[in-house]
């Protein structure tokens, strides 16, 4: 039964330091700032600091759907450019094979863009 136990003492230990090292992570700042006088709120500290004027509205605003959709197309054609660069430059060795199989992606991401404009998807209003 001792073995047993003993087994689980790295485990245990490991863990009694991972929950001290969070809670030290964790509260230490805030004791800090409270007692360097950090958490008084102060206009200064308060106001604007990023653009120089105040929010026209809530922060918690909803975006339109189109919004997500224009970012998600722009992450897709970002992979696209970041797949050529190492098929350009791995063409040499990797033959007709490969330039067949880039093609096949090509085409499928043409055939992609073009649903989604044919859908209006990159129309903004």
């Amino acid at each position: 039964m001792a073995t047993v136990a003993a087994g689980y003492l790295p485990i245990l230990l490991f863990l009694g330091v991972a929950l001290v090292l969070s809670a030290v992570f964790v509260f230490l700042p805030m004791v800090v700032a409270r007692m360097t006088g950090a958490h008084q709120p102060h206009p200064d500290k308060l106001s604007e600091y990023e653009c120089g004027f105040p929010a026209f509205e809530d922060s918690r605003g909803q975006f339109d759907v189109r919004f997500y959709l224009v970012a998600i197309l722009f992450i897709i054609f970002d992979l696209e450019a970041a797949f050529l660069f190492p098929w350009a430059v791995s063409l040499g060795e990797i033959g007709w094979v490969g330039w067949a199989a880039m093609m096949v992606f090509l085409a499928e991401l043409i055939i992609g863009y073009i649903y989604v404009w044919k859908k209006g998807a990159l129309e903004w209003e």
